[in-house]
């Protein structure tokens, strides 16, 4: 399967990016070598010609208790999984050159690609989850089928839902 992007390494120019979100920018900055060294995160990027980085994403395993999700999802479980796996859509940033362009559609785009593939053929996960930065961000996600969780800043969408995506 072709992606759009590349696994970030150390040829690769973090400190110029900026989203224009503090949080993102200090991220790839300072944290995300730690995170990739210490297994926390795989942290996927859009390339420049020189090095520089026009956006990126993280993906990382976790779970959900059960009882977080909506009752018509959770019936489809076995009471027995107290929590069931996900893949965890950590960071997602487009740098300020390039917002405005469909880069962050075609990086959503590239992110469940790679957790859906992952999901069929390498380790389960019956969602992507992801941490709700703010109302842009929650109205970016929501286009693309995204549910907010119960009580919560988190939203998923299932992968029974990606996969149809991509059918």
């Amino acid at each position: 399967m072709n992606y759009l992007t590349k696994i970030l390494d150390s040829g690769f120019d973090r400190k110029s990016f900026c989203c224009g979100k503090t949080l993102l920018d200090q991220y790839i900055h300072e944290q995300v070598g730690q995170d990739i060294r210490r297994k926390l995160a795989v942290c996927f990027i859009l390339a420049g010609n020189d090095k520089s980085i026009k956006a990126y994403y993280t993906l990382s395993n976790g779970s959900i208790p059960l009882e977080r999700l909506p009752e018509d999802i959770r019936k489809k479980y076995p009471k027995s999984y107290t929590s069931l796996p996900v893949t965890l859509l950590g960071r997602f940033a487009v740098d300020q050159k390039y917002q405005g362009q469909g880069m962050g559609k075609l990086l959503l785009i590239d992110a469940l690609k790679r957790s859906c593939e992952a999901s069929l053929k390498s380790v389960g996960s019956m969602a992507v989850i992801v941490d709700v930065l703010d109302s842009d961000a929650e109205k970016f996600y929501q286009k693309f089928g995204f549910i907010r969780l119960p009580d919560s800043a988190k939203m998923f969408v299932t992968m029974k839902t990606i996969g149809q995506l991509f059918d």
